[in-house]
C-alpha cells in the first residue's frame, strides 16, 4: 500500500512503500530549508539535485549530490537546505 505524506505546506511531499519487509519513502523537496526529527535510523539517497545537510547540534554543513547518501541517528533530528527541488529515497533502517 502506498502513503502520500505533506509536510511544511506542500514543500516537501513523499509516497510511502514497503519493499522486503521495510520502509521506504521516496520524494521531492522544494528549495528551501527544512528539520526534521527522526524515531529510527535513515539512509537518505539523493536520486535527483543536490541537498545541503546539517545533523542537529552539529555545526557544520555536508553536500550530497545526486548518487550520494547519508545516514541519521535514530531520535535524532536533521536540517537539509535545497536551492532547486531535490528527489531522494528515504529508507528506515
Amino acid at each position: 500500500m502506498l502513503t502520500h505524506n505533506v509536510y511544511f505546506e506542500g514543500q516537501v511531499q513523499s509516497i510511502g512503500f514497503e519493499r522486503n519487509g521495510r520502509s521506504a519513502t521516496v520524494g521531492v523537496i522544494a528549495p528551501g530549508e527544512f528539520r526534521f526529527g527522526t524515531g529510527g535510523a535513515e539512509r537518505m539517497t539523493i536520486t535527483s539535485g543536490a541537498l545541503h545537510v546539517r545533523l542537529e547540534g552539529g555545526d557544520a554543513w555536508q553536500f550530497y549530490a545526486g548518487g550520494t547518501s547519508f545516514e541519521v541517528p535514530g531520535k535524532s533530528a536533521f536540517f537539509v537546505r535545497a536551492e532547486a527541488p531535490c528527489a531522494y529515497l528515504c529508507e528506515f533502517l
